[in-house]
């Protein structure tokens, strides 16, 4: 009782599903297989283990779900665009992102806990990840090749590129190690009773964590636009094109379309726009956006 009011199960035994066949012959867009996969680094993975649309109509590819329901919304008067190709580019280039929306995928993805941290900032997704409060973290660890231990920019905070010399990469895989042995002592206070949501406290960044999730393709795209951009960290960014090798055998005409009009694309604002048509300066005196004018221009050839 709730309020003084009894809650009745509604009636559902009345109601009639009609089971309709298909209007053609489809075709699963995996394949029949059960999962993809792609290994990334030691240790990490990539899996594509479901799509919705799962079944296409014979001869299409999972871009069919994108034009089904942007024409719906079209109406009688715009019959006139035909091919699917042409739709689905005229929508990436003016940002109608709704029809992406029908296309979902759902990953299973092991990283290292530094880049579940920055993949989870993108919270347009459906996540579960594993519980260190629940299991055990099994002994994997993140170990970068020493031609990969890079040197900070001294530009950007975020990170650098260039790599930095053979000895201070060894002196930093050293102190991986010494972290590392750590995860000896987690075992053991383990063993002891500590509780596995406090003595995964001690735990290092570089270790492993996993999760599903699951994004529309617009969203999707989203985080690919993103990750994928020589500016991201390299290590999300083998995580970003390996998903992105993975879709663009599902929808490979969103696939073109976003490389053509999205990835690595020179955004311009009005400051700027006013800037070329003058042939001048930026109108402001923001030395970040001087700066990012200049690196335009760079992109741009001009």
């Amino acid at each position: 009782m709730i309020g003084g009011m009894s809650r009745k199960v509604p009636d559902i035994s009345k109601i009639q599903i009609e089971r309709k066949a298909a209007e053609g012959e489809v075709v699963d867009v995996m394949g029949g297989a059960g999962r993809w996969e792609v290994k990334v680094h030691d240790h990490g993975l990539v899996a594509l283990v479901d799509v919705m649309p799962r079944l296409v109509p014979k001869g299409k590819t999972a871009d069919f779900a994108i034009v089904q329901a942007a024409r719906v919304s079209y109406g009688a008067g715009t019959k006139q665009v035909s091919e699917d190709r042409g739709l689905i580019r005229y929508l990436m280039r003016h940002g109608h992102t709704t029809p992406l929306e029908m296309v979902e995928f759902k990953f299973h993805q092991v990283m290292p806990i530094f880049v579940a941290r920055q993949w989870i900032r993108h919270r347009t997704a459906s996540v579960n990840e594993y519980s260190a409060r629940y299991s055990i973290v099994p002994d994997r660890f993140y170990r970068p090749s020493v031609e990969a231990v890079r040197k900070q920019s001294t530009v950007n905070r975020q990170g650098g590129e260039e790599n930095i010399d053979e000895g201070t990469a060894e002196q930093f895989l050293a102190y991986l190690d010494g972290v590392e042995a750590h995860y000896a002592e987690y075992q053991r206070l383990l063993e002891k009773g500590v509780t596995r949501e406090l003595a995964r406290t001690g735990l290092p960044l570089n270790i492993y964590t996993e999760w599903y999730w699951k994004c529309d393709l617009h969203n999707l795209l989203h985080f690919l636009e993103l990750r994928m951009d020589p500016h991201a960290q390299l290590e999300i960014r083998d995580y970003a094109v390996a998903m992105f090798a993975m879709i663009q055998a599902i929808v490979p005409e969103v696939a073109e379309a976003f490389l053509d009009y999205r990835y690595q694309a020179v955004r311009l604002s009005r400051l700027e726009v006013e800037a070329l048509r003058a042939g001048g300066e930026l109108r402001t005196e923001n030395k970040r956006e001087r700066a990012e004018w200049e690196q335009k221009k760079k992109a741009m050839g001009l």
